[in-house]
């Protein structure tokens, strides 16, 4: 059965693992700060309520860390003729197509997080601004090869109007 997403002849290109590693230390350092929270609200306001809320923070950030995993294995990019398509998500899945000629700029960014995990995420702006794409996870020199190829693309499309 064929999906709107199903696209015969595409080869997607999967974003760096170490987005899986950002997104569950961001995870981790959320749960830490409300464990701590936790710990202090027992130790001041001792109830059992603490250990149970304790219990649901760790089952919150055992759910998170797994599906950091499942949900960076589920974004992609792929390079078309015409157009760049990205799509994300498990279960709101969303393909994003976006016309080489439609794009305005290309934004790449890396926070200090990134950097030191050596990725950093390409942003496409386009006229619209619901239609602006963004590619979180790519390796330095593949988002610095996109940002350009697509720059060049876009140039290219745009002078042909």
């Amino acid at each position: 059965m064929s999906t709107p997403f199903d696209l015969p002849g595409v080869e997607w290109t999967p974003v760096s693992d170490r987005l899986v590693l950002a997104r569950r230390l961001v995870a981790s350092v959320g749960a830490a700060v409300g464990l701590a929270v936790v710990v202090v609200g027992a130790v001041l306001l001792w109830s059992p309520w603490w250990v149970v809320a304790g219990a649901v923070l760790l089952a919150l950030d055992g759910w998170q860390w797994w599906l950091a995993g499942r949900q960076v294995r589920a974004i992609g990019y792929a390079e078309r003729e015409d157009d760049l398509l990205v799509r994300r998500g498990i279960l709101f899945r969303s393909l994003a197509v976006v016309p080489y000629g439609r794009m305005q700029y290309v934004d790449v960014s890396a926070g200090p997080l990134e950097r030191w995990l050596g990725i950093a995420t390409v942003q496409l702006h386009t006229a619209s601004a619901s239609s602006d794409a963004t590619i979180p996870g790519l390796r330095p020199e593949e988002a610095a090869r996109l940002r350009d190829r697509l720059s060049r693309r876009g140039e290219a499309r745009l002078a042909g109007l």
